[in-house]
């Protein structure tokens, strides 16, 4: 069949039963469509619907978002790997070596750690021709080793390094001792000899166990003495100053030379001369002990053989570093867990405890928690039930998140300006008068370290307790209140129980923030050293307004205020891990409270 131009043209397909169509009739098939026409030479081509771009699927910022998460989390993870590992093994005992330089001196000590490190021109030519073909040979690199020489009071160092070029002979002698002490750090060396009541005892005519039943004893006499200077004499001063305060209270209540001054000091007088008598007692019994002390005396020798005599009740601890065995290596490190965590810092805070710090650490994030917590479910129960919300809300709500940026020094010294010297002067002037001008409350101290981080904290409880508050659903609301409700029946035992959850959260962050914070407690109350715990047998039993130590300051101290940083740096890591520690228990026990209200929430849903 041909079309009117003459070309040719398809027969039309048959209809569904088989009859011939007819012009105009269709065949019960859809047409198809004409074929689409192709694109100029340059256009773009558009894409399938099932083959989207790359950027439109999401893939780019999904891997951004995933690379973040994980650097993050290898950051972490690998900042507490650090800290536990190195933590951990600060106070395993390693062995001594006693190192024979070239030049044929002797370098003994404990190895702290190697590495590699390019000598310059002036080190090298004070080497031999070898030592130098040696380094060229090496690419000029070599490695050193620290060694952790003790000895302070000798060489006026902690540690030394030792260049592989410099050393002949490495050997571990069986009798080389490490010796913890009281003063100038430890000892590495030799026990020479034992001097008691002037006999002289050489190493071989004593064994070690004697020995450590000789050292028993001196550190139960060092104890004795101690007692009776810090707690029985204690005692005695404490109540000679009550005395004295109670006579110039008189004074200052009714004038000098008052009958009642008068009266003050004859009722004191007796009282007085007892306790002088007391003290008197006890300080001859300390002297006593004290002269049994001196009269034992332990000889020892570092490796090249000078001598140094202390009193064997100085000895804290020793061992044969290169003698012993897997028990006794676990002994040294368990003892030296326990001297950390219940014994007072000594030699500059980088030996010793920190159990001062760690009660002053949880004593003061308890009672900023116990301050911050009914000031900031306060106020945000008040801005988010109570307030009109209107633009005077929202300026409230504004400084509230802007108090939270605030730099936390500025909070320090707010609180050094407010809670010490006025708040403080003030209550010293009503109440100790008679102890100015040395000032009770108006310094810093326990208390006002804790209120000056509660206002540090406090903006973080009210913004979690608002989204708490706010996520309570409204029909909980509306059922008590047209149950016959008041308004605070219905926030009282619906609105803030269902909101506890979200109010606790808020109080971890605060607790956990509080609890490393380490710049306002530098103006308000923190020290460097404060033995004595802020607790005692006199009324009022806790005293608040005492000075204390803090983990957080401790750490500070250590690693950049003390005279050798390398003697420092164990202490740094374990005290962070202490510290980490210590704020993990208070958080765990938090989140164990809040997880129990959210299950005793969830069995009462309707």
């Amino acid at each position: 069949m041909r079309t009117e131009d003459g070309k040719a043209q398809a027969p039309a397909p048959a209809p569904p039963d088989g009859r011939p169509a007819r012009p105009g009739e269709s065949n019960g098939a859809e047409q198809l469509p004409p074929a689409p026409a192709a694109p100029p030479a340059g256009a773009p081509r558009r894409r399938k619907m099932g083959h989207a771009d790359f950027s439109s699927r999401g893939e780019p910022i999904l891997w951004t978002l995933g690379g973040g998460l994980a650097l993050g989390v290898i950051l972490i993870t690998g900042f507490l790997v650090m800290v536990f590992w190195n933590g951990l093994v600060t106070f395993y005992p390693g062995p001594i070596e006693v190192v024979t330089l070239k030049d044929g001196k002797l370098v003994a000590g404990e190895p702290a750690r190697s590495e590699v490190f390019r000598p310059g021109p002036e080190v090298l030519r004070t080497l031999d021709e070898a030592a130098r073909r040696a380094v060229a040979a090496s690419g000029g690199y070599v490695s050193r080793t620290l060694y952790r020489i003790g000895n302070y009071d000798l060489y006026n160092e902690d540690f030394r390094w030792v260049p592989e070029f410099e050393v002949r002979e490495v050997r571990t002698p069986p009798d080389m001792f490490f010796i913890e002490r009281l003063e100038w750090g430890s000892f590495v060396g030799r026990i020479k000899a034992l001097k008691r009541d002037g006999q002289v005892l050489e190493a071989g005519k004593f064994g070690l166990g004697n020995l450590r039943g000789e050292h028993a004893e001196a550190r139960a006499r060092w104890q004795r003495v101690r007692r009776i200077e810090r707690t029985e004499i204690g005692e005695v001063n404490h109540y000679l100053e009550k005395e004295r305060l109670a006579v110039r209270r008189a004074a200052l209540a009714h004038g000098e030379g008052s009958a009642q001054h008068r009266e003050a000091q004859a009722a004191s007088a007796p009282r007085t001369e007892a306790l002088k008598k007391r003290h008197a007692g006890l300080s001859a019994q300390a002297k006593a002990v004290k002269e049994v002390d001196e009269k034992v005396h332990l000889v020892l020798a570092d490796a090249a053989g000078r001598e140094k005599e202390i009193r064997l009740s100085e000895v804290v601890r020793f061992y044969p570093a290169n003698s012993l065995g897997w028990g006794d290596k676990a002994g040294v490190y368990f003892s030296r867990w326990w001297e950390f965590l219940t014994e007072e810092p000594r030699e500059a805070n980088t030996e010793g405890g920190v159990l001062p710090a760690i009660f002053g650490t949880a004593a003061m994030t308890i009672l900023m928690a116990l301050a911050v917590a009914p000031f900031g479910v306060v106020t945000a129960l008040y801005l988010r039930e109570y307030a009109r919300q209107g633009r005077l809300v929202s300026i409230v709500r504004i400084s509230v998140n802007n108090l939270a940026g605030v730099p936390s020094i500025v909070y320090g010294v707010f609180g050094l300006g407010f809670f010490a010297y006025i708040v403080g002067a003030t209550i010293d002037q009503l109440f100790y008068s008679e102890r100015l001008p040395s000032p009770t409350f108006g310094t810093g101290g326990l208390l006002w370290s804790s209120l000056t981080l509660a206002l540090l904290t406090v903006p973080v409880v009210i913004v979690a307790t608002e989204e708490a508050l706010s996520a309570v659903p409204r029909s909980a609301r509306e059922g008590s209140l047209a149950c016959g409700a008041s308004k605070w029946q219905t926030i009282r035992r619906i609105v803030l129980p269902q909101a506890m959850p979200g109010i606790m959260t808020g109080l971890i962050l605060a607790m956990a923030r509080g609890a490393g914070e380490v710049a306002p407690l530098m103006l308000v109350g923190v020290v460097k050293l404060a033995p004595e715990l802020p607790i005692d047998g006199f009324f009022p039993f806790i005293h608040l307004e005492r000075s204390f130590m803090h983990l957080g300051f401790h750490i500070y101290d250590v690693g950049f205020q003390s005279r050798n940083s390398e003697a420092g740096k164990p202490m740094v890591f374990v005290t962070t891990l202490l510290l980490i520690g210590l704020i993990a228990v208070m958080n765990a026990w938090a989140i164990c409270v809040r997880n129990r209200l959210k299950r005793k929430l969830s069995a009462g849903h309707f």
